[in-house]
């Protein structure tokens, strides 16, 4: 194995084909902006220098470590290691390939130091590190999506303005990591609020009430619109969602494509965001109808994901849903109980995989002057298997 200084020079990555083409495009692409920044050329040897030179900016130094150095330095076993890069989200590395900088190494020193002290349990390091992995992925992908649109913007094809990338490096960057880590804590704050507020018992598993919120005919929409449009409609979808579930004190639990999964701790707060929510996007002139399911049962809330019989519930339903409308599983008809702000209507019980009958109400808000809703029978639970 080829030994390693920690302070020998490294080897720069080499350009692969993709990198090629980002530089090689008409206008030399945005990459190919920043390489006339640095005094960068066109051959190979010169875009391999372009992105190491991107990437010590981004990670704050140079690659310095192998991973055996690494695992030398740190006392992580080396099983380990490959198992926690792999689940945060990165490709295998060789053992003398120098890929690691004094960031990573302080990173692996805080991961040990948080074992030690009993905080991430073994049993679930892997799945604490795929979770985060996965959520900065996300987000790192926006930001650098939104930091080319800054640095280039206004400046024609004639690549990023040299004042703006400098911009970027010295203010945007600290920014954005000041901003995550105030928004960071403030979601822990709210989550400890919810953890405290609640049973003991229910720490991981809750009763809560469950959304799906669905584009009607998007994949029409992919179709027929142009990329710019088609992001001017999934950011108009997410972002009026986003406000609406907030409002209605919920919390969005993730977004996939054209569909936004929500939860609400009480079931009047889910009925509620899910009219409010077809309100505000009826009236928008630019998205389509949506349809919402919605369902109330026990929750399984693990790393930042529910799982549960509500959860495929309320999918099965926003499936089977009229553009325009919100149907409630039997959980949700019966929570709502006599509440005048809401008016159900039975559906004829759906036939959806997993339940042969699988009961409906359509959800509405209750008609002006009508006061409340008139009376319902409460259902008991049928035992029988597949029926809900």
């Amino acid at each position: 194995m080829k030994s390693n200084h920690p302070e020998s020079a490294h080897p720069a990555p080499p350009a692969s084909e993709a990198k090629n083409r980002a530089l090689s495009s008409p206008d030399g692409g945005w990459l190919g902006g920043i390489a006339r920044l640095f005094g960068i050329g066109g051959r190979a040897e010169d875009r391999d220098e372009l992105y190491r030179r991107v990437e010590e900016l981004i990670l704050g130094g140079p690659r310095r470590y192998t991973r055996t150095q690494l695992i030398a330095d740190t006392g992580m076993s080396r099983e380990l290691a490959a198992r926690l890069w792999r689940s945060l989200g990165f490709a295998d590395v060789d053992d003398d390939a120098v890929v690691f900088t004094d960031g990573d190494r302080e990173a692996v020193r805080q991961l040990d130091r948080l074992r030690a002290a009993g905080l991430v349990p073994a049993d679930v390091e892997e799945a604490v590190s795929r979770s985060i992995g996965q959520a900065m992925a996300g987000l790192a992908d926006w930001q650098i999506e939104m930091l080319y649109q800054r640095v280039s913007g206004g400046n024609g094809g004639d690549g990023p303005d040299p004042r703006r990338v400098m911009g970027v490096a010295k203010r945007v960057l600290p920014l954005l990591e000041e901003t995550q880590t105030y928004v960071w804590r403030r979601h822990l704050a709210a989550a400890a609020g919810r953890l405290l507020a609640s049973d003991p018992d229910e720490s991981q598993t809750r009763e809560l009430t469950v959304g799906f919120a669905d584009i009607v005919g998007f994949t029409r929409a992919t179709r027929r619109l142009r990329p710019a449009e088609l992001t001017e409609l999934i950011e108009d979808f997410q972002g009026i969602t986003a406000e609406v579930v907030a409002t209605g004190h919920g919390r969005v639990v993730k977004t996939v494509g054209d569909e936004v999964l929500f939860v609400a701790d009480r079931p009047e707060g889910g009925a509620e965001i899910a009219l409010h929510l077809l309100r505000r996007l009826t009236e928008s002139d630019t998205l389509p109808d949506v349809r919402i399911g919605l369902a109330v049962g026990p929750v399984v809330t693990l790393f930042g994901d529910v799982y549960g019989e509500a959860v495929n519930i309320a999918a099965r339903l926003t499936a089977h849903a009229r553009p325009g409308t919100a149907l409630v599983d039997r959980n949700l008809a019966e929570a709502l109980g006599e509440d005048a702000r809401f008016q159900l209507r039975t559906r004829r019980p759906l036939a959806v995989r997993g339940y042969r009958n699988l009961h409906a109400w359509a959800l509405a808000p209750a008609a002006p002057g009508t006061g409340a809703p008139p009376r319902r029978r409460r259902l008991r639970r049928q035992s029988a298997p597949g029926t809900a």
